[in-house]
């Protein structure tokens, strides 16, 4: 069953120093003739594969809101043609804060988007502008009260942290300043230095001052204190919510569920196979043209794959993997197939085992890339 649909629109008007992410610079691009391609598509994609029972939509970038008030009428219409978009399902946009105006929101609302997730990153100018981010704090508060104002009732805010000369203090500062807006949902991710990314050149050249390793530990303990305080629940190693707000749409991966991946650079994961599209516009079009999809790689997940999909994906969730469930999809006995890595991790203190759940303890919230390893090639 395919349980969500993502869309991911490659545009921007600006690029951050610390994104890897399929993104072209939106001036002089084809974005017309390239909405044209996915409406196509989404066509050709749900003809093979059917939408029965969709939850989520999550629509993605790059910029979405960098679309101009045409360009994202014609996006929502697609997408209101081709899925079935009700009232109950969870529809995410992303969006920057300085972008936003407020005839674009009441368009999203209208088209049926329920929740936006803003890139807001820290509540630092200095560190804004030092990421290359082309907005500023006073822009969040604007676009977050135009947000308001325009009906939206779930909003998510994206941090970052461990930013290059970003102190423990520093950190707090934000955070003290995000729970003041009291948003609905947070994300705080460590920076990942990733290649071909300004970032990644400046660090080559050791002129890049992170954080140090026990830094980024302290601020990702300082996370998990200050969300447990002001009431927000963590439900994955990075997010976290008031009760019923969790995101349905990135529950959906770490399920290990099946979704649509529509758009340049998109992933999908659709009757077992993970499917990988063109990333460069011209590739992403001219595939569609000449096959109907745009398609650069299609793996069949063998079920070996499956099973240690299913532990590292599961395993950032708080609630951990569940024996029954995992006996449900395989029809294996999680605590035998994987008893080496199980035990290793339990005894490290890295890992508990709950009646029917295995998950990480505290301790290995931070270690968490070291337990996820230990299932790859363990059967």
């Amino acid at each position: 069953m395919i349980k969500s649909a993502y869309i991911h629109i490659p545009f921007c008007e600006h690029i951050c120093h610390y994104c890897d992410f399929n993104k072209v610079f939106l001036k002089n691009q084809p974005v017309d003739e390239y909405l044209a391609y996915m409406e196509t598509e989404m066509k050709n994609t749900l003809e093979k594969h059917p939408a029965t029972a969709l939850q989520t939509i999550f629509v993605g970038g790059g910029t979405p809101t960098a679309l101009n008030e045409k360009q994202l009428a014609y996006l929502l219409d697609s997408v209101q043609r081709h899925f079935p978009v009700k009232p109950e399902m969870e529809y995410t946009f992303e969006a920057n804060p300085g972008d936003l105006s407020l005839e674009k929101l009441r368009l999203l609302k209208e088209g049926g988007v329920n929740r936006l997730s803003f890139g807001v990153q820290s509540f630092n100018d200095d560190l804004l502008k030092r990421i290359g981010r082309s907005h500023r704090k006073a822009d969040v508060f604007k676009s977050l009260e135009h947000a308001r104002e325009a009906g939206f009732e779930n909003i998510s805010i994206d941090l970052i942290y461990s930013l290059p000369d970003q102190t423990v203090a520093d950190f707090k500062d934000t955070l003290h300043t995000a729970f003041s807006l009291e948003m609905e949902h947070y994300s705080a991710y460590s920076l990942i230095i990733e290649p071909k990314t300004v970032f990644y050149n400046l660090m080559n050249k050791g002129k890049l001052p992170l954080p140090t390793q026990e830094e980024e530990a302290e601020m990702y303990e300082v996370l998990l204190d200050e969300m447990a305080k002001n009431g927000y629940q963590q439900y994955e190693i990075s997010n976290f919510a008031k009760t019923g707000f969790e995101s349905k749409h990135n529950l959906t991966y770490w399920d290990n569920e099946s979704y649509y991946g529509i758009g340049a650079g998109a992933h999908g994961y659709l009757d077992g196979v993970r499917i990988a599209n063109h990333g460069p516009l011209k590739k992403y079009m001219d595939a569609i043209e000449e096959t109907m999809f745009p398609y650069k790689e299609e793996h069949t997940v063998t079920k070996t794959e499956k099973m240690e999909e299913e532990m590292f994906l599961g395993l950032r969730k708080n609630q951990g993997v569940s024996c029954s469930t995992f006996y449900r999809k395989f029809q294996e006995n999680l605590l035998t197939i994987f008893q080496a890595p199980i035990a290793e991790n339990l005894e490290k203190g890295l890992l508990e085992h709950d009646n029917d759940h295995i998950r990480l303890t505290r301790k290995g919230k931070f270690l968490g890339n070291e337990v996820f390893q230990a299932f790859i090639g363990a059967i």
